[in-house]
């Protein structure tokens, strides 16, 4: 993935990270593709969700980024926004497509959210996953209910 024909600059990569919503429009209005990558194959908005940057996640999906492109670890945006607890930002990567059930080397992103304790993200991929027709992952429902949620 490193290879990418539109490599990420750490300047971009920073505007993801920092949500500067304003100066990454600028840049992507400038030809930055909303699916460049960086080194290990992070995308803007795998840094933009992961940081908890709800405007640049928005601005993002809306030119064009993918829900579910995976970083070299096999990571997707979802997983990590699993994790670190933020709802907003998970909400609006379901709505863009992003697979709540999507493997992630053995664990899904409801998987990451029931190990981190973020009951309403993994509320939320679990009604996601019903939704789409897509059994609960076992590992999410013994974590859950290992915790007492």
């Amino acid at each position: 993935m490193s290879a990418s024909p539109d490599p990420l600059s750490d300047a971009a990569a920073d505007l993801a990270r920092n949500g500067d919503a304003a100066a990454l429009e600028a840049a992507l209005r400038s030809g930055l593709a909303a699916d460049a990558r960086d080194a290990k194959g992070n995308t803007l908005l795998m840094l933009a969700s992961y940081h908890g940057r709800t405007e640049a996640v928005r601005l993002l999906l809306k030119a064009g980024a993918s829900a579910d492109l995976r970083n070299d670890k096999g990571q997707t945006p979802l997983g990590g926004v699993a994790f670190k607890g933020h709802v907003e930002i998970a909400r609006l990567l379901l709505e863009a497509g992003a697979d709540p059930a999507a493997d992630q080397g053995g664990s899904t992103p409801a998987d990451f959210a029931a190990l981190a304790g973020r009951r309403e993200i993994t509320a939320l991929l679990e009604s996601a996953q019903r939704t789409a027709g897509r059994p609960t992952s076992w590992f999410g429902r013994l974590a859950g209910w290992l915790r007492g949620n």
